[in-house]
């Protein structure tokens, strides 16, 4: 049954001080992370941690009465596997995702709803769940076991950590959305970035493609009545055909899913420019000096102001070239994005609201502690800097 309210003066609750500096070191703990895997874990290790539990779980339901993911903490590896595949919906799991009040008992094998548990399953008695919401909507719930104490028998969970939890459940559903807004801003994002690849590339095969049906016209023209030329154009036409092939692989490589993650900035930006740079009748150039890794967060800042700027140099500025320098500055790096195109008053760009992405680019530094600076005059071209800290 649900265990009573802890008597005043039990003794078995950390002193207030001690329980908001394990809260605030949790807190700061999810924080951490951006990533919804890491953010689950991190939550589930942070409140078997913070109530000194031998295990802890945190579900996410689906929609078709199981659970999309289910996090341990507190089992090995070894254990997982043996338990088998992810639970149902059932028993004490549903009742805290179908529920908005938490549960603690003295022994969950006691409990009615207590069903179902595999074999492997390691032993629970003393038990804490609690729901995670966000206004009506359930995101999760977390599931702790077997509260440790040096005392003969156990301790079991007490109203003080009931309280814990329900701050932590808070702070996690809030870590938790935000998560999920920062992975689907980043699908959007590569979504877009996918698109524009798509259409400069389309442009360029277009290109090509124009050029070599007229060289093919050309020499069909002169097959009868100057051999000797029409070989020449019908050598071009190979040309070309080469080229727009050239062009075609580079889309199947460059429209696959963003490689950040797993090729690092310095490669990604590289190929990127590179198809850029067959893409445009521009020069775009890319020199990277010293940089190697640098935090996620802050790489993915600098790709994407990177792709902006090169995007308002190649579209809007006239350049006949564009240069790209990554550079170690310290710990950080510094990107320098600089073109020679016909350049504007950033003042007059900023009064128009023709932002040419500069508040967004701006916004991306700041976010990761960096800071972005932009030069340019009319007919001077163009600089946008980038620095951040590193890590």
């Amino acid at each position: 049954m649900s265990r009573p309210a802890d008597p005043v003066g039990a003794g078995q609750s950390p002193s207030p001080s001690a329980g908001l500096a394990a809260v605030s070191t949790a807190l700061l703990a999810m924080s951490r992370h951006l990533e919804v895997g890491d953010v689950l874990k991190t939550i589930t290790a942070s409140a078997r941690e913070l109530l000194d539990a031998e295990y802890a779980a945190l579900g996410v339901p689906d929609d078709h009465g199981g659970f999309a993911q289910f996090v341990v903490d507190g089992v090995s590896d070894e254990q997982w596997r043996a338990i088998g595949p992810l639970p149902r919906q059932h028993g004490i799991l549903a009742a805290m995702l179908h529920e908005e009040k938490a549960e603690r008992l003295d022994d969950v094998r006691k409990d009615p709803r207590f069903e179902g548990w595999p074999a492997a399953h390691p032993d629970m008695s003393d038990f804490l769940g609690m729901p995670i919401r966000d206004g009506d909507e359930t995101l999760g719930a977390l599931f702790l076991a077997n509260k440790r104490c040096p005392r003969p028998g156990g301790c079991g969970f007490t109203e003080h950590d009931e309280e814990l939890l329900r701050l932590l459940a808070q702070h996690a559903a809030i870590a938790l959305t935000n998560a999920r807004l920062y992975e689907r801003s980043r699908e959007l994002t590569i979504a877009e970035e996918r698109s524009r690849l798509a259409h400069e590339l389309h442009d360029a095969v277009s290109q090509k493609l124009f050029s070599l049906r007229l060289t093919a016209q050309a020499a069909t023209a002169l097959v009868d009545r100057d051999p000797a030329r029409a070989k020449g154009e019908l050598q071009q036409v190979a040309l070309l055909a080469a080229e727009a092939a050239d062009e075609l692989r580079a889309a199947v490589v460059e429209l696959r899913p963003a490689a950040l993650e797993e090729d690092g900035l310095v490669h990604t930006l590289r190929t990127q420019i590179q198809v850029l740079d067959r893409a445009h009748a521009a020069r775009v150039t890319f020199e990277n000096r010293g940089v190697r890794a640098l935090p996620p967060a802050q790489e993915e800042a600098l790709l994407r102001v990177a792709q902006e700027a090169l995007h308002n140099a190649l579209r809007h500025s006239g350049a006949g070239r564009v240069e790209v320098v990554l550079e170690r500055r310290g710990q950080g790096a510094v990107l320098r994005i600089g073109d020679d195109g016909r350049g504007f008053d950033p003042g007059l760009v900023r009064r128009a609201g023709r932002h040419l992405g500069l508040v967004s680019m701006r916004h991306r530094a700041s976010g990761v502690g960096g800071r972005l600076t932009v030069q340019s005059a009319p007919g001077e071209g163009a600089t946008i800097e980038m620095e951040v800290p590193g890590g």
